[in-house]
């Protein structure tokens, strides 16, 4: 009777093992995409920058079926669900907002990328920092040079461009792979930014147009 007992125990801190150790990877995969180091990143993706106030936003169903418009069957199929938590990161510089930073999970060839976009006022990229890829060709991908390709980019040049078939024209696609290795992942950061620009127009730009 008491190894029996002791069986029984055994199998009941097992399963509390199991459901601890799978709670917070359930919990992740529910969630947006934060900075690791805010205090430390923030400055270096938006320089200038003197502080920023982080802003939480899961988007209502209406603010979800005008990004579900923008993003299409496809595109939705490849990573994450839209319906959760965002963290949006308002720039000032001293009591002036000047742009936004925020960040999308995107799926990559060896695993999850996380990028994330400086946005100006008016939604163009300023600058864009991947916090999260896997591959032998990373630092790549990290070079100055391929992130300054991007200056400038807003959602409109997406409209003549689709990073799901990596088919289009305009600034875009005159982008090369800097890593011919990292294909998958090449597209995955487009996308990324795609999401990204499509994310804060309907949180943010799209009712400061709005407003009078």
């Amino acid at each position: 009777m008491i190894l029996s007992r002791c069986r029984g125990l055994a199998v009941e801190l097992l399963a509390c093992v199991l459901v601890c150790a799978v709670a917070p990877v359930a919990s992740f995969a529910a969630t947006g995409c934060d900075l690791n180091n805010p205090d430390r990143d923030v400055p270096r993706i938006f320089p200038g920058s003197t502080r920023y106030v982080a802003k939480y936003r899961s988007p209502t169903p209406m603010e979800l079926a005008a990004i579900v418009a923008q993003l299409d069957e496809r595109f939705r199929a490849i990573y994450d669900p839209l319906s959760v938590p965002y963290t949006i990161y308002e720039i000032y510089r001293g009591d002036e907002k000047v742009g936004y930073i925020h960040g999308v999970n995107q799926k990559g060839q060896f695993g999850g990328l996380q990028v994330f976009v400086a946005l100006d006022l008016a939604g163009t990229i300023r600058s864009f920092y991947i916090q999260k890829m896997v591959g032998r060709s990373v630092a790549k991908f990290r070079d100055g040079q391929f992130g300054k390709a991007f200056i400038g980019i807003s959602l409109k040049d997406f409209q003549k461009y689709d990073p799901v078939a990596g088919k289009g024209s305009g600034p875009l696609a005159a982008i090369a792979n800097p890593a011919p290795d990292m294909e998958t992942d090449f597209y995955g950061v487009l996308r990324a930014l795609k999401k990204n620009l499509v994310l804060m127009d309907v949180f943010v730009f799209s009712a400061a147009r709005k407003q009078p």
